[in-house]
C-alpha cells in the first residue's frame, strides 16, 4: 500500500525528537552539527543559522553515505545532528532518513523561524 505524506510525516515525527533552540545550542556547544537542509535559493533569500552547515534535502542520502565519494565528512554517525528547514517538515523527513542510515543522535528544531524566535542568530 502506498504511503501518504501524512503517514511519512507521522513516522518521521515519531522517530526524530523535536527540540527547542536552547537545547539545540546546548548540543551544538557539545559538538553537534547544525544542519540546514533547505534549498540554496532559500539560503540566499533568508540566510542561515549562524554556524550551520548546508546540505540540501535532495542530496542528503549521497552526502550521508560514507561509502560514497560524495560523502560529507561533517556527517559522522557518532556525532549529534541538529536539523532545520523552513518549517520543520523536511527536517523531520531528513532526520528519519539519517536514522534509517544509522545515525542515532538526530534532532529537529523545526524551521529557521523557530531558531530565530528562540534567540538563534542568522548570517
Amino acid at each position: 500500500m502506498p504511503l501518504t505524506v501524512g503517514q511519512m510525516m507521522e513516522a518521521a515525527n515519531a522517530a526524530v525528537e523535536r527540540i527547542d533552540t536552547i537545547k539545540a545550542k546546548e548540543l551544538i556547544g557539545q559538538g553537534a552539527l547544525l544542519l540546514d537542509v533547505r534549498d540554496a535559493v532559500e539560503l540566499q533569500q533568508t540566510g542561515r543559522a549562524q554556524g550551520a552547515h548546508h546540505i540540501p534535502r535532495g542530496m542528503l542520502e549521497f552526502r550521508a553515505d560514507d561509502a560514497l565519494k560524495s560523502h560529507d565528512p561533517e556527517l559522522c554517525k557518532d556525532r549529534a545532528i541538529v536539523l532545520y528547514c523552513a518549517a520543520g517538515g523536511r527536517a523531520a523527513l531528513a532526520g528519519k532518513l539519517l536514522k534509517d542510515m544509522g545515525y542515532e543522535k538526530v534532532y529537529n528544531i523545526g524551521g529557521l523561524p523557530d531558531w530565530v524566535n528562540g534567540g538563534g542568530e542568522v548570517t
